[in-house]
């Protein structure tokens, strides 16, 4: 126990705090504080999220990287930042005709990396971007009037939840704009805790449920995962003039949404899927978990390295 707690001051004093993508301190490995524990279908490991950006046409990896982190949103800009780099090292020479074939470079990610702030980053790369947000599939008309879709998705929560019952969303709650009141699905009043809560660039109306009457409500496991300690459910409703302005957010749903984006976001199903289900499947190379980053970056460029080689191979013939 001295030994470790020896070991364990020395790497506090020698390591700089490792923040996660809300910028709050997270918990780090001592013996490889690059990687992060990642959830997979076979349990948790300790490992590395992998991140690789190609061309649609030959299915050429551009940019591949690992990165120590569960989420996806903080490595989008990073990837392209490394992107340009890459693209600069193979057009030397840049003219005004490479730089008209950048600003019609359709660009596409998964909801993975939605957020405000790549959305914003992404408005001023050049690329004509097209990045899904986790309520797209339900907005689509062919997916809403499926019952296939609606009955799996439902299993997929069943199994996620336990079994639990979906739990309350603000719609269900009783919001009196004018009088600025809120009362829950149980029928109690809840307290107004701000009319001015900035969230992703907008301004909400929270309002919160007294924690006597969140602790003995009977409607507790459809409200909240976790019985309340220290305070009750809490719930927002998007204020006037939010609503009236657009954000990068809401602009993505909007071109996404047409028959222009949903046919554009739908290539990516022919064009990064097959590169992953090369690498993952056919290489083995489905779990990242070696010690260092500079040796997983090695291996993981390494398959990228081959699966390329194979590509340009079937190109040529």
């Amino acid at each position: 126990m001295d030994k470790s707690a020896e070991k364990i001051t020395m790497f506090l004093a020698t390591h700089q705090e490792k923040t996660g993508s809300k910028g709050k301190p997270v918990k780090s490995n001592i013996t490889d504080p690059d990687s992060a524990k990642m959830t997979t279908s076979k349990g948790t490991i300790q490992g590395y999220n992998v991140i690789a950006i190609n061309d649609d046409k030959h299915q050429v990896i551009l940019q591949a990287h690992t990165w120590g982190s569960v989420g996806e949103q903080q490595t989008l800009q990073p990837a392209i930042e490394q992107l340009y780099q890459q693209v600069d090292k193979l057009n030397a020479t840049k003219n005004n005709n490479d730089k008209a074939q950048e600003a019609t470079t359709k660009f596409t990610a998964d909801s993975g990396f939605n957020s405000e702030d790549n959305l914003v980053f992404m408005a001023s790369s050049g690329f004509d971007t097209y990045i899904a947000d986790t309520q797209f599939r339900s907005r689509d008309p062919l997916f809403k009037e499926s019952e296939t879709y609606h009955t799996e998705k439902e299993k997929r929560r069943l199994k996620r939840r336990n079994g639990k019952p979906r739990l309350f969303t603000s719609q269900d709650f009783h919001y009196d704009k004018n009088k600025q009141t809120c009362r829950c699905p149980a029928g109690n009043l809840m307290w107004c805790s701000g009319n001015n809560v900035k969230s992703n660039n907008k301004k909400y109306t929270r309002f919160g449920g007294y924690l006597k009457d969140c602790k003995t409500c009977p409607l507790q496991e459809q409200c909240m995962r976790k019985s309340p300690t220290e305070r009750g459910r809490q719930v927002q409703f998007l204020n006037d003039e939010s609503r009236k302005r657009l954000s990068y957010s809401d602009k993505m749903k909007i071109k996404i949404d047409s028959p222009m984006g949903r046919r554009q976001y739908s290539k990516r199903l022919g064009c990064i899927e097959p590169v992953f289900g090369n690498i993952t499947t056919n290489k083995g190379m489905n779990k990242l978990t070696l010690r260092g980053q500079v040796k997983v970056n090695a291996q993981w460029q390494l398959y990228c390295l081959i699966h390329n080689i194979e590509k340009l191979q079937n190109t040529m013939h």
